[in-house]
């Protein structure tokens, strides 16, 4: 039975990840930690878990929990990633993997030296939709890939325009902004399917002056076997220009999809316009948990490593860092 214990248990684990410990065969949740004893406690009991610890320390060094799931912000995931890997405690730990690239291979040098296994909850890599994508790709649906292209557009939060701003837009908390938080599903799916990127131009810009962190990205890069790709990120839109599209083209059609509202694939070639469900489970991390705990217990490896992660932390990294570099 794999033990898990949870170390920061706010909104992502509600209904994402959370309930999914359980649910998986092999699987349980032992015990959960939040600085709120309060929260924390209410957590617990919500969710029937045992324990709850108000001190990350004590949770990882608990000898009855044998896996770890990191599920803070970004900034403190090194330290508790290496501090569950010294305890020899296997670690699923939330994207993006880290603060930054440099982070990320500080983990994966732990985990190469005390021989403990992470995991990245990068789960679009499991999800039934994502790899119905896959499939129809690898099936030649629309022939030989040329280019991918993608727009994420949202307009910013109420909170973000009265000053009020959350962690995800605190380069020092979460790496960077939006793009850090969200863009990183779409560059590591794209890694999944099409392999490492291995060029990229960016330009990067803060155009809606809430915070200091980027709200507009633009990048081209390039793929393995001459694909190329580009991306527009701006979290300072309006509401009626919000767009969520993944469009991949080949040379006997292209196929459309979103990374974030579930919406039907729409295939369209010489044979005319198809359309495939993706519907949304009901918690988002649940196959990969799955396939986590497979491997835990000796079947598999599951796709979503942390030298996968790093790829994406590095590929981010690389396309921020002139306007970071310009505020320092």
């Amino acid at each position: 039975m794999i033990n898990w214990g949870i170390i920061g248990c706010g909104n992502v684990t509600e209904v994402k990840s959370g309930p999914a410990f359980n649910k998986v065969q092999g699987s349980r949740i032992a015990a959960v930690m939040r600085r709120n004893g309060a929260l924390a406690e209410d957590y617990a009991r919500r969710h029937k878990v045992p324990k709850f610890y108000t001190n990350a320390y004590d949770l990882i060094n608990d000898k009855e929990i044998n896996a770890i799931y990191v599920a803070t912000p970004p900034g403190s995931h090194a330290e508790y990633g290496i501090a569950a890997i010294k305890a020899g405690k296997p670690v699923y730990i939330e994207k993006p993997m880290a603060l930054n690239y440099e982070e990320c291979m500080e983990i994966n040098r732990a985990s190469e030296m005390y021989g403990v296994p992470v995991f990245v909850a990068y789960y679009r890599r499991t999800l039934p939709g994502f790899l119905k994508v896959k499939e129809l790709l690898d099936k030649g649906t629309i022939g030989k890939v040329l280019l991918v292209q993608m727009q994420l557009f949202k307009s910013a939060s109420e909170d973000e325009t009265s000053g009020r701003l959350p962690w995800r837009v605190d380069p020092e908390i979460s790496g960077g902004g939006h793009f850090f938080d969200l863009g990183s599903h779409q560059l590591d799916w794209l890694d999944f399917v099409f392999g490492p990127i291995q060029e990229v131009r960016s330009i990067v810009r803060n155009n809606g002056g809430f915070y200091k962190a980027e709200d507009f990205v633009t990048a081209a890069f390039t793929f393995p076997n001459g694909i190329t790709g580009t991306g527009t990120w701006c979290f300072s839109a309006s509401p009626e220009s919000s767009r969520d599209s993944i469009e991949i083209i080949g040379d006997k059609g292209n196929l459309m999809f979103s990374t974030f509202d579930f919406v039907p694939i729409i295939v369209t070639n010489e044979s005319g316009r198809h359309e495939f469900t993706n519907e949304r489970p009901e918690h988002v991390q649940y196959y990969l948990i799955e396939k986590i705990v497979q491997s835990l217990e000796g079947n598999g490896t599951p796709p979503s490593t942390g030298i996968t992660a790093a790829r994406t932390s590095k590929i981010m990294d690389n396309i921020v860092a002139e306007y970071y570099n310009d505020k320092r």
